[in-house]
């Protein structure tokens, strides 16, 4: 609109002024809009919520290397968050991605959560299995047969702890229905097992070296290797669905960041191991470590191995949860697929 003198009579003043004054208002706006845009471009990070805890995390390791330095995505630390809750906080939003043991993801998405696991994280071998099962070295449990009537401790329950021994309670013979399991951050297991509330501890790197270093006090009984050759071990890294959906190329850049950070950690352990055992406050004897799969493909073994767990367990009936729904290397760069 054009405006003259002659024109500004025929409106009146008062009229011409509240027009004028919206059109301001209005351009100030969009060249806010404008400048937001110019401003969320220029910044270009997306951070993702994420939990801290004692544990050997690739995102850790890759933080302390600094491969989220240039990036343009990295992690925004929200405080320490239970074992047991991470996936509920994924599920809620108070979080965005989360390192937790495949079979609570599969139960989670079994009941309608929005959330998927996007990269293959940790893997159990035989020079380091994903948990150990520690007794007091005075204990006269020498093996699964003798866990009838025993209490556990576990860092929760749900996932690997819990159905692993399960499973091989039964394959020898052992009713699990016996078996009492308690709950204790990995940190916090030793205290319990040298107190005498647990029989057994079952914990997981790093902080299964401190236990695995005192001799003194405790004796290995076994790890989840020698139980089934490391299936059941796969640790991965999940995320949510609204953050899978509306930064997928961050999703995309975090999983190369953990190939890359996989990588130097398998080729480089007692590096790897000094870092993580400084976050902590370990003493780097006293540092297990993991090894993580390079390319943080998921193999589709790991996953249809808790799938069928969790239907022998009857927490899932046949069919009632698919491969697809549960996990995805769509957002893999190292993905041929």
């Amino acid at each position: 609109m054009i405006f003259s003198r002659k024109s500004a009579p025929k409106m009146g003043i008062r009229a011409l002024v509240c027009l004028l004054a919206v059109l301001f208002i209005a351009g100030m706006a969009l060249s806010g809009c404008k400048s937001d845009k110019k401003t969320a471009a220029a910044g270009g990070v997306v951070e993702f919520k994420y939990p801290e805890w004692v544990y050997y995390d690739l995102i850790y390791l890759a933080d302390d290397l600094g491969y989220f330095k240039d990036a343009k995505v990295r992690p925004r630390y929200v405080g320490q968050i239970a074992a047991g809750q991470m996936i509920p906080a994924l599920t809620t939003g108070d979080l965005d991605v989360a390192n937790r043991h495949s079979p609570l993801v599969i139960a989670a998405v079994a009941s309608g959560a929005d959330i998927k696991i996007f990269a293959a994280g940790s893997k159990s071998t035989q020079r380091d299995p994903h948990m150990k099962y520690f007794v007091r070295s005075d204990s006269n449990i020498k093996s699964i047969k003798d866990f009838t009537g025993k209490t556990l401790g576990i860092n929760s329950f749900g996932a690997c702890s819990e159905y692993v021994t399960k499973k091989y309670a039964l394959d020898n013979g052992v009713d699990p229905t016996t078996i009492r399991m308690i709950t204790a951050p990995d940190a916090e297991q030793e205290v319990p097992l040298l107190r005498g509330d647990t029989d057994v501890a079952i914990i997981h790197p790093l902080s299964s070296g401190r236990a695995s270093a005192n001799t003194v006090d405790f004796r290995l009984l076994f790890s989840d290797w020698d139980i089934d050759g490391g299936i059941s071990g796969m640790c991965p890294y999940s995320v949510s669905g609204k953050f899978l959906k509306d930064h997928p190329e961050a999703v995309a850049e975090l999983t190369a960041i953990l190939s890359k950070a996989a990588q130097w950690n398998n080729t480089h352990r007692d590096e790897a191991r000094t870092l993580m055992a400084n976050r902590f406050g370990f003493k780097l004897e006293e540092a297990e470590m993991f090894e993580f799969y390079e390319d943080q493909i998921i193999p589709a073994q790991n996953i249809q191995y808790w799938l069928d767990r969790l239907e022998a367990e009857k927490k899932l009936t046949p069919g009632q949860v698919k491969p697809e729904q549960v996990y995805t290397n769509q957002n893999n760069p190292a993905n041929k697929a």
